[in-house]
């Protein structure tokens, strides 16, 4: 008997997330992993009055053309897929892997050809959506291999999962409006305000907002979300930050991050486990060691960490940074084939200034009555 809970994830992805609308082009990029997510979210943009295009990936056809395709090989890309992101309504991508680790063992530059070949259509895709000429929507399929990385049995994971993502409620879509609104107030008094100063065990940090918009991340390009992010104005970022989880990227995890910023880049960068590799990332392309991403976590729901970056950057109680390329809708004008997410709890004492204002002490909003968690205590 198939779990109730997909059919209501799909029908959450499908109405709420991206609003299929009748006529619109709707891909779906999909993990094999995840067919019984990609069946019923295809069941629901035709019932929507969608015309559904299905693709599927998997990690094992990602190795082999790592490691075996030449570099003309790897950074091509195909026009039908270009067509896609420059033109289609929406986009769903559905992950679920059979082996976390399949690329660890790929040649860096190798990830960095595809990542660069990949900017272009991800930029296309971010500037149409700023522009409310497309919707997408990124989202986790459960699977063994990451109940494992998560140390859960699968069904415990199953039950985490769409806990965070609150279909296991009887009306999803009401909880996630909950969620927008209390987080609506956050980015209603941060509009217009110019300095923000991070403070406590593990950072030291100002940066610069004026003139940016802080996006209300509640469930519609995310599921599950819960965070309000913007991009940071690119050379204001001073001071240094200790990552205080492992930050996951290609695969590699890579721990104990330390980064110093002098006038927006990052000047100096150290991690107890995969130096190496965190310098390779830095080093992709100039934008790579400019912040284009800050952003403080909401989900109560999310109660621990996963390794899975999707639902880990939306812990409440944490903020998270992105070197790398930033949300045209935020203002941000950082570019880069790097995006890489890296996660500090602020549950210890941290605090979040904004124009000399405490806005945020260890995990709570100070300006709100009570927390964002949904439906979930």
């Amino acid at each position: 008997m198939s779990d109730p809970r997909i059919a209501a994830h799909a029908n959450l992805l499908v109405n709420y997330c991206v609003a299929v609308q009748p006529g619109d082009r709707v891909f779906i990029n999909s993990a094999l992993a995840a067919k019984p997510l990609a069946l019923e979210t295809y069941r629901h943009v035709l019932r929507a009055g969608g015309h559904p295009l299905l693709s599927w990936s998997d990690e094992q056809f990602d190795e082999v053309l790592l490691k075996e395709g030449t570099e003309e090989q790897i950074r091509f890309v195909h026009e039908p897929l270009r067509h896609v992101y420059e033109h289609y309504d929406a986009i769903i991508g559905l992950r679920g892997a059979t082996n976390t680790r399949a690329l660890s063992g790929v040649d860096p530059q190798r990830e960095q050809w595809r990542s660069a070949a990949g900017h272009p259509l991800r930029r296309a895709l971010m500037q149409r959506a700023a522009a409310r000429e497309a919707r997408w929507v990124g989202t986790l399929f459960p699977t063994a291999a990451q109940a494992q990385e998560a140390d859960m049995s699968l069904a415990e994971y199953e039950d985490f999962v769409y806990r965070a993502c609150f279909v296991d409620q009887p009306d999803p879509v009401a909880s996630w409006h909950a969620v927008s609104a209390q987080q609506q107030k956050l980015v209603d008094w941060l509009r217009g305000r110019r300095e923000v100063r991070v403070e406590g065990p593990n950072a030291e940090l100002t940066l610069s907002i004026a003139g940016r918009t802080f996006i209300n991340s509640d469930g519609r390009r995310n599921m599950p979300s819960g965070e309000i992010f913007t991009g940071p104005v690119e050379d204001s970022v001073n001071g240094w930050v200790r990552f205080t989880y492992p930050a996951i990227y290609s695969g590699r995890e890579v721990e104990g991050i330390e980064l110093r910023f002098e006038q927006g880049r990052v000047a100096e960068a150290s991690a107890r486990k995969n130096g190496a590799f965190l310098q390779k990332v830095l080093d992709t392309d100039p934008g790579a060691r400019y912040l284009g991403e800050f952003a403080i976590g909401t989900n109560d729901g999310i109660d621990r960490f996963t390794k899975s970056i999707l639902f880990d950057e939306k812990i409440g109680g944490t903020i998270h940074m992105a070197v790398g390329a930033g949300y045209p809708d935020t203002g941000s004008t950082n570019e880069s084939a790097v995006h890489w997410d890296m996660i500090c709890d602020m549950r210890d004492g941290g605090r979040i200034w904004v124009d000399g204002e405490l806005f945020y002490e260890s995990g709570r909003f100070t300006i709100l009555e009570e927390p964002i968690v949904g439906d979930h205590a």
